[in-house]
């Protein structure tokens, strides 16, 4: 059974001026997305600037959120590193403070083998209870999961589905072969939710989500009910704004954009930092024409 049906927000960590993690803006989000009616929370994520938190702030802002959300929604907390031993404390921290969900990327940088990837996953599972999520983000990560690798992860007790960032469509569809009632599958990209859907996804991961949660969560709801012309008119009216959103790395639009909502101040850490003036104009008008400005 999927841990969650619908749309994930990928969310967004609020910063002050000074960098300092904005608790007050951070609940303030999770209260309006939940509102929203979001399916699940990811925090400490990519698009959560999860790599330049340390471990306590890490740690604080996953349980900030699972006390806010109050199990109203699944909380999914990013806790994947390259180094094993790490990701085993970051588990062991998020399943103590409450989370529902671990969402593990693939190791980065050390170019893990096949076997010694699984050795990897298969220690993280063994010390948590928790269910995991694989993540697969090759342009992030360097290390794609193919299906062969994915079929083989599935063995491993805890794990229950795959975030597929991979933009390689008959990737999808071969990995999608593998969908059955212990393992899902998500789109990692807002711009591939019903490709992916039409395969036997269970919905997806989202950084536009942060901006429109209802609209995205709705998308997918009427896909699987099969509205599936509302599902398709609201994807393509989605995509210029999606565009917009990934004109420079993920997560430096979305942040501009929960900013430009007045939701979190335009603060980042090192090396991210506020994006460049065309793409800032360039999602100005793409929100306006949305109507969100």
């Amino acid at each position: 059974m999927a841990v969650f049906t619908g749309s994930g927000v990928a969310l967004v960590t609020p910063m002050k001026q000074d960098g300092a993690v904005d608790y007050p803006k951070l609940n303030e989000l999770v209260e309006w997305q939940v509102n929203e009616g979001i399916n699940a929370i990811v925090a400490c994520g990519t698009t959560g600037e999860a790599s330049t938190l340390d471990d306590e702030e890490h740690v604080s802002v996953i349980e900030t959120v699972v006390k806010k959300v109050d199990g109203r929604t699944p909380v999914i907390a990013g806790t994947g590193s390259n180094n094993t031993q790490h990701g085993i404390h970051l588990a062991k921290e998020a399943e103590r403070v409450g989370a529902d969900v671990l969402l593990v990327v693939t190791p980065y940088y050390n170019k893990a083998t096949k076997k010694s990837l699984v050795a990897h996953y298969e220690a993280i599972s063994n010390n948590t209870s928790l269910p995991i999520i694989l993540y697969s983000v090759a342009s992030r990560t360097g290390m794609n999961l193919n299906y062969e690798m994915v079929k083989e992860l599935k063995q491993i007790p805890n794990v229950v589905g795959i975030k597929e960032a991979s933009g390689n469509i008959a990737q999808i569809v071969e990995i999608a072969q593998l969908v059955d009632k212990d393992f899902a599958l998500y789109s990692g990209n807002d711009d591939q939710v019903l490709p992916l859907l039409a395969v036997g996804g269970s919905g997806v991961i989202s950084t536009i989500s942060n901006i429109l949660p209802k609209e995205t969560a709705q998308m997918v709801d009427d896909f699987l009910n099969r509205d599936i012309e509302n599902a398709k008119t609201t994807q393509l009216k989605q995509f210029p704004l999606i565009k917009a959103l990934f004109a420079e790395v993920n997560p430096v639009p979305v942040k501009a954009a929960v900013s430009l909502l007045g939701k979190c101040e335009l603060s980042y850490r090192l090396p991210l930092a506020a994006p460049e003036a065309e793409t800032f104009d360039q999602l100005k008008s793409q929100m306006t024409a949305y109507g969100l400005l």
